[in-house]
């Protein structure tokens, strides 16, 4: 666990907000933040695309595009370009129980080199244009996978193993080919909303994000696409990265996080998203979100 490799780490800090352990890798750096006492409008810059993920605690960000405010629990992801500047509330921070969050800057043109090998290796269809990173924030909560790599990235960082650079390297371009496949998805899903009918894809993607509560039928969403089976999913795993059942499920905890957020009854979220059982339910949206659907929603309507 990154907190039980932190605990190992820290030592008495130089500043109550936002003391700052750094540890160098190749093209990129990665930073443990903790914050010792509550604190409003802290500001973060960076020259280089940097990468925010939460340890323990909460923060709520600001930022002055399209006044954006977020709150950034553990389990989640915060994004940064280069340049960006954003303003940090700590409102439970406190001695005993720090806000703790890494942060991982990596250069933009680590990211491009990274984007131009996924087109020549992996290129998108001609109507959803082309792997690229998209100049812009990113708050989204990161899956079990995401946060396994993250567990890894600290402990590579922090440990002194003789080939500690290539690995460094390895995890980081993992990280970055995360980071551009989740702007593809965030794009793809903006564009079915936009153009159902533009393609095949767009017409399937559309669909089950308007029949979360449906079981799939696949030859339906196959007639849909106007795609053989075999072809869909093949079409389908390349521009999503899983399956179409897969997608559903995910896209039925994000909403299911989102009514959860707003007050509606865990309960009534489960039946109303198509889960057939509550303990089921319970037992996905815990690992999915990294703690219980009640603590979710006491996190979020006690702040």
């Amino acid at each position: 666990m990154i907190t039980e490799i932190l605990c190992n780490k820290k030592q008495m800090p130089k500043v109550l907000v936002e003391n700052k352990i750094s540890f160098a890798g190749p093209e990129s750096e990665l930073s443990i933040y903790d914050t010792y006492e509550q604190a409003e409008r802290v500001k973060l810059k960076s020259d280089q695309l940097l990468f925010c993920a939460m340890v323990s605690g909460k923060k709520v960000m600001h930022a002055d595009k399209n006044d954006f405010i977020t709150e950034f629990i553990p389990h989640e992801s915060f994004i940064m370009a280069p340049n960006q500047t954003v303003e940090i509330d700590f409102p439970t921070a406190k001695w005993e129980a720090p806000t703790t969050c890494l942060a991982i800057e990596v250069s933009l043109d680590r990211v491009k080199n990274t984007a131009q090998r996924l087109n020549q290796l992996a290129p998108l269809e001609e109507e959803f244009g082309y792997w690229d990173y998209s100049d812009q924030l990113i708050h989204t909560h990161h899956n079990n996978e995401t946060e396994a790599l993250l567990n890894r990235i600290v402990h590579i960082y922090t440990e002194n193993h003789p080939d500690r650079n290539f690995m460094i390297d390895l995890a980081v371009s993992e990280l970055t080919v995360r980071l551009l496949r989740q702007q593809t998805r965030d794009f793809m899903l903006n564009f079915c909303n936009e153009e159902p009918d533009n393609n095949g894809l767009n017409a399937v993607l559309n669909y089950i994000t308007h029949h979360l509560s449906d079981n799939l039928d696949i030859n339906y969403l196959c007639k849909i696409a106007c795609m053989s089976r075999t072809k869909f999913f093949i079409q389908f795993k390349h521009h999503l990265g899983c399956t179409p059942m897969a997608f559903q499920h995910q896209m039925r905890l994000k909403k299911a996080g989102a009514l959860i957020k707003r007050g509606k009854q865990i309960t009534q979220v489960c039946f109303e998203l198509g889960f057939n059982n509550a303990s089921h339910f319970c037992r996905s949206f815990k690992q999915f979100y990294g703690m219980s659907a009640r603590d979710y929603k006491t996190r979020h309507l006690s702040s």
